[in-house]
């Protein structure tokens, strides 16, 4: 049997659970292969230490972790491989929850959930041609090709911004959805292009012009915004 088809029988025999593991350390590790604690991963998935361990063993045994005891858990190739599939998956999802269904960007997380465990690569291929092979979701995050690639940009959250400096939101850093609803209260959304006009020492609140409009936001707020500096 080729490696391809290995791949691809490990892929398709897995849960939803080992998936949602898969997902978890790559997210943990910044997206690559470093080595993540049992602990880290119990907390992250609110399950205790003795039940990560138990599917890291179950994971090592289909060859997408390296499982060392008390060395954490890291994903090998095929891990990473898989991981990228299912993210995929769940950011396509959430732009075709918000472009073809009318889900607000708050809603589609649930959904996109969900739905990520679908095992169907052509479905996924054709929502990704329906919707013109879009390089992020509605939260600024990029979607991985198919081959696992990412768009790069050069972009930094908003708090690290200069006074004076001037950029476009392009993400969020928090996409639960109480930072959401208060993101549309507010008005503030992707694309929207920010100046910083001035910084609180005290608090590192800042004071901003967006749209036309001046507002103060928090440096909480100023720092799950992602922005690309506008020159």
């Amino acid at each position: 049997m080729s490696n391809k088809n290995v791949f691809l029988k490990k892929y398709f025999l897995m849960t939803r659970s080992e998936e949602n593991y898969l997902k978890t350390i790559f997210h943990l590790g910044g997206g690559d292969s470093k080595s993540i604690t049992t602990n880290a991963i119990a907390e992250q998935m609110e399950t205790k230490p003795s039940s990560v361990t138990d599917m890291a063993k179950k994971l090592s045994e289909k060859g997408l972790v390296d499982y060392v005891r008390y060395q954490g858990i890291s994903l090998t190739d095929a891990g990473v491989k898989t991981a990228l599939s299912i993210i995929r998956k769940h950011r396509l999802w959430e732009v075709f929850l918000v472009e073809k269904l009318d889900f607000s960007w708050d809603e589609v997380h649930e959904v996109a959930e969900q739905l990520e465990h679908i095992k169907s690569e052509k479905l996924i291929d054709k929502i990704d041609e329906l919707l013109e092979f879009p390089k992020y979701d509605p939260h600024g995050d990029p979607i991985p090709t198919k081959d696992g690639k990412f768009q790069e940009r050069d972009e930094k959250l908003l708090s690290e911004m200069a006074i004076n400096s001037k950029g476009i939101c392009v993400g969020v850093k928090d996409s639960s959805v109480p930072f959401l609803k208060f993101l549309d209260k507010n008005k503030i959304a992707l694309g929207n292009t920010i100046t910083i006009i001035d910084k609180e020492d005290f608090d590192n609140s800042l004071r901003i012009q967006m749209e036309g409009k001046e507002m103060r936001i928090s440096h909480q707020i100023a720092s799950n915004l992602y922005v690309k500096k506008n020159d």
